[in-house]
C-alpha cells in the first residue's frame, strides 16, 4: 500500500526512513501547539479552542499534503502570521492595533486563504510574488522576526516598560526573568549541539525547572512560574470556543471597517502566506533533491494543500496554516515522500490528548509590574509567559539572516526596507511597517526616474496604503 501511494522505491527511501523523518519533523515543529494558543489568547480567543484548531487543522493539512502532493513537507500555523493576527489586527488601538474582533480577523484570513487557493489553482501565485520587490520581502521577514523576539523579551520580563525612555532592562533577579534566561541558554545550547527537536526539549526543560522552582519559592514570590494541572494526558478538550466563529465576523468585517482597511489586511495575510509557502516549498524541496529543471514537482497540489489548510484553520479557529521550514529536519533524516507529513499529521492529531501539558507549559503568569523592575505602583499587573518566551526570542534569530540579502548600497531599496523593519518595531504594527515600506519604495523609485522597477501591483497597493495610513 505504501509503495502504491508514495512510490518509495522511486525516491530511494523506505517506510522506516519516512516514519523517522515524520517523527523528527513533528518534534521540530510541535512547539507551535504550545505557542499558538498562548499567542492567540492575547486576541481574546479561547485557549483550548485554539489548541484544538491548531492540532486538528495542522494534522489535516499535513495528511492532505502527503497524500496529494507526495512531498515531505509538513504544515502548521505560521509564526509571524499569528503575531500579525493577535497584535496588529486584534490589538488594541491604543497599542497600535486595529482593534478588530478575533472573528473579524478569522474572516479576513479565510478570504485570504480562498484567494490563495484560487491563485494556486490558476498558477498565478508566482507572478504575484515576483511583483513584490525582494528587498521588501526580506525586510518584512526580518521585521516580523524582531517583533516576535521583542514580545518574547517582554513576556520573559527581560525588557519592561519605562515612563520616560519607553522600555528598559527588567529586574534580572526576578524569578520570571531568571527562568527566561535559563530557558534561553538551555535551548541555545541544545541548538548549538544540533539536537533535533531542540525547541520542544528546551520548552519542556524550562517548564520542569519552573515547576520545581515554584514548589519551593511560590510562597515567598506570591505566584507560581508553572502550575501543575494534575495530569499530562486527558480526554479531548472542548474546541467549541473558536470553531465556526469566523462566520460571525463576516458582517462586521465588511460593514464596520472602511474598504481600504479590510482590503489591506486581506492583502497582508495573503502575501505573508505566499512568501512563506513558496519560499519554504522551494527551499525544502531543493534540500531534498526533489527540484527538477528548476521546478518543484506537484507544486500546484502542495500550494492547494496550503490554501485549503488555511481555510480549514480559519473555520476551526486558528491563524494561517502554511508549509513549515522545520520539515528540513525530517528530510535530513531521510524523508523524501508524502508519507513523512502523514506521520507528522497523525502525531499532531495525537497531541490533542496532551492538553493539560500544553496548558501548563503555555500558561500565563500574572505578576506585579514592580516585581519586574517597572517603576510603578504594585497594583499594575503584567502578564508573562516565561516558559515560551525563550522560543519567541530564538525564532526572531531564525528570521534574521535574510537581512544580508537586502541591497543596502541602493538607497531606493535600502531605505524602504529599513523603514519596514523599524516602523514594525516602534509602532508595534506589522501592517504599518509594510505600508511605510511600499509607499517609500514607490516614491523613491519615482523620484529617481526608475518607473520600470515599480510593478503595477506595488503601485496600486502603495496608493491603498497611503489611504490606510491616513485613516488609522
Amino acid at each position: 500500500m505504501f509503495e502504491r501511494l508514495f512510490h518509495l522505491r522511486e525516491h530511494n527511501t523506505t517506510v522506516g526512513r519516512e516514519v523517522t523523518g515524520g517523527v523528527i519533523t513533528f518534534m521540530a515543529l510541535c512547539y507551535i501547539v504550545i505557542v499558538q494558543p498562548a499567542v492567540l489568547a492575547g486576541a481574546g480567543m479561547d485557549h483550548g479552542g485554539v489548541f484544538v484548531a491548531t492540532c486538528v487543522c495542522s494534522a489535516f493539512a499535513c495528511i492532505l499534503m502527503g497524500l496529494w502532493s507526495n512531498l515531505p513537507i509538513a504544515l502548521a500555523p505560521a509564526m509571524g502570521h499569528n503575531f500579525f493576527f493577535a497584535f496588529t489586527v486584534c490589538g488594541a488601538v491604543t497599542a497600535g492595533g486595529l482593534g478588530w474582533s478575533w472573528q473579524e480577523a478569522l474572516a479576513a484570513n479565510l478570504v485570504a486563504g480562498a484567494v490563495f487557493t484560487l491563485l494556486a489553482a490558476g498558477g498565478l501565485q508566482e507572478a504575484l510574488i515576483r511583483g513584490i520587490p525582494d528587498s521588501l520581502k526580506y525586510a518584512i521577514a526580518v521585521g516580523i522576526g524582531l517583533l516576535i523576539a521583542f514580545v518574547g523579551l517582554q513576556w520573559g520580563g527581560i525588557v519592561v516598560d519605562h515612563a520616560h525612555k519607553y522600555v528598559q532592562l527588567g529586574n534580572l533577579n526576578s524569578p520570571i526573568a531568571l527562568l527566561t534566561v535559563f530557558g534561553l541558554l538551555a535551548t541555545g545550547i541544545l541548538l548549538a549541539y544540533g539536537l533535533r527537536g531542540a525547541l520542544l526539549y528546551g520548552v519542556l526543560l524550562t517548564a520542569a525547572v519552573g515547576l520545581l522552582a515554584s514548589h519551593y519559592g511560590a510562597e515567598s514570590w506570591g505566584y507560581r512560574l508553572v502550575t501543575w494541572k494534575g495530569a499530562v494526558v486527558s480526554g479531548l478538550p472542548d474546541g467549541g470556543g473558536t470553531a465556526f466563529g469566523v462566520f460571525a465576523g463576516f458582517k462586521a468585517l465588511f460593514t464596520d471597517n472602511p474598504w481600504t482597511k479590510w482590503i489591506t489586511i486581506i492583502f497582508i495575510f495573503l502575501i505573508l502566506d505566499l512568501f512563506d509557502t513558496v519560499g519554504t516549498l522551494v527551499g525544502v524541496a531543493e534540500r531534498a533533491g526533489l527540484v527538477k529543471n528548476g521546478t518543484v514537482p506537484r507544486a500546484k497540489q502542495a500550494l492547494l494543500s496550503d490554501g485549503i489548510g488555511t481555510m480549514a484553520g480559519a473555520v476551526m479557529g486558528t491563524s494561517t496554516i502554511t508549509s513549515y521550514v522545520e520539515s528540513a529536519a525530517g528530510i535530513s533524516a531521510g524523508a523524501r515522500t508524502g508519507l513523512a507529513p502523514v506521520v507528522t499529521g497523525l502525531l499532531l492529531g495525537a497531541a490533542l490528548f496532551f492538553y493539560p501539558l500544553v496548558e501548563m507549559v503555555g500558561g500565563t503568569v500574572v505578576v506585579s509590574a514592580q516585581s519586574l523592575g517597572v517603576n510603578t505602583g504594585p497594583e499594575v499587573q503584567v502578564f508573562c509567559h516565561p516558559v515560551i518566551a525563550p522560543v519567541l526570542i530564538i525564532i526572531g534569530c531564525y528570521m534574521m539572516p535574510v537581512v544580508a540579502k537586502i541591497k543596502w548600497d541602493d538607497m531606493t531599496e535600502a531605505l524602504p526596507a529599513f523603514l519596514t523593519i523599524v516602523v514594525m518595531q516602534f509602532a508595534m504594527s506589522i501592517s504599518h511597517g509594510i505600508a511605510w515600506g511600499f509607499v517609500s519604495y514607490v516614491l523613491l523609485k519615482l523620484v529617481r526616474g526608475r518607473v520600470r522597477d515599480i510593478h503595477p501591483l506595488v503601485a496600486v497597493f502603495a496608493v491603498l496604503f497611503v489611504v490606510f495610513l491616513v485613516t488609522t
